[in-house]
């Protein structure tokens, strides 16, 4: 049997999309999710997540989405101070100060631990946590703190003291790959621990302001609620833990 971890990436995006996580959790298979700790939602988040104890939340790094914690790290913005990175910047020259990228991440990190709660591990939006300029980063964010990262490496990219999530991360499930067999033609594979990743959302306007990718999280929040898992997938028990 193959051990299924559905992560809805987004959390603290917006409320539609917060609202949107927490129905596909308790009406649906989502039992991971990743959030986005600098958004004016991430609160709002925050609040649900106490009343969901059995779903799992990370932290979804950002450089790329709304503004810095962080009033210290001018790379990182642009002229209205919100960050300059898009989906599309691994294209261009890297001129972030590594410095300021990394006490940005700690912010957006701390500002989890702050609520009293263990992240259940780290990702980040657009996957940029991966891109080589900033991978020792988060290897050296993922050694401080303990926690896994979202695997989006090479596996000779991973030093030895650095946990995974999952043996694999499954990205497909996005965009044209959004179809109701999705989850019923997902194959078995020779990994022990899969991470399938989704963004299930109900539409609102703070969601229409900050991303192009709307009307496919309906449909996904949809299939992931009323899908039925086939019985050779396993969903992990994805739990946060208490600071003691």
């Amino acid at each position: 049997m193959m051990k299924i971890i559905i992560n809805a990436d987004d959390f603290g995006l917006s409320p539609g999309v917060n609202y949107g996580i927490i129905d596909a959790h308790r009406n649906g298979f989502v039992n991971s999710t990743t959030m986005l700790t600098n958004m004016a939602s991430s609160e709002h988040a925050f609040e649900l997540m106490k009343s969901h104890p059995k779903l799992g939340v990370g932290v979804h790094l950002v450089l790329s989405c709304g503004k810095p914690l962080r009033t210290d790290v001018p790379s990182l913005t642009n002229e209205k101070g919100n960050f300059k990175l898009t989906n599309a910047y691994a294209s261009h020259p890297f001129d972030l100060d590594i410095q300021e990228v990394e006490r940005e991440w700690e912010a957006q990190i701390d500002r989890f631990f702050q609520h009293g709660l263990v992240p259940t591990h780290l990702d980040s939006h657009h996957h940029i946590h991966g891109w080589a300029p900033l991978r020792e980063s988060t290897f050296k964010l993922a050694r401080k703190h303990q926690l896994p990262v979202r695997h989006v490496f090479n596996q000779d990219e991973v030093p030895s003291d650095v946990k995974l999530l999952s043996d694999e991360f499954n990205a497909s499930f996005y965009s044209e790959g959004v179809t109701p067999d999705f989850f019923v033609k997902l194959n078995r594979t020779e990994s022990n621990v899969v991470e399938v990743m989704c963004h299930p959302a109900f539409i609102d306007h703070t969601l229409q302001q900050f991303s192009s990718y709307q009307q496919q999280r309906v449909l996904e929040h949809k299939i992931v609620t009323t899908t039925t898992l086939p019985e050779q997938l396993e969903l992990m028990k994805c739990r946060n833990q208490l600071l003691s």
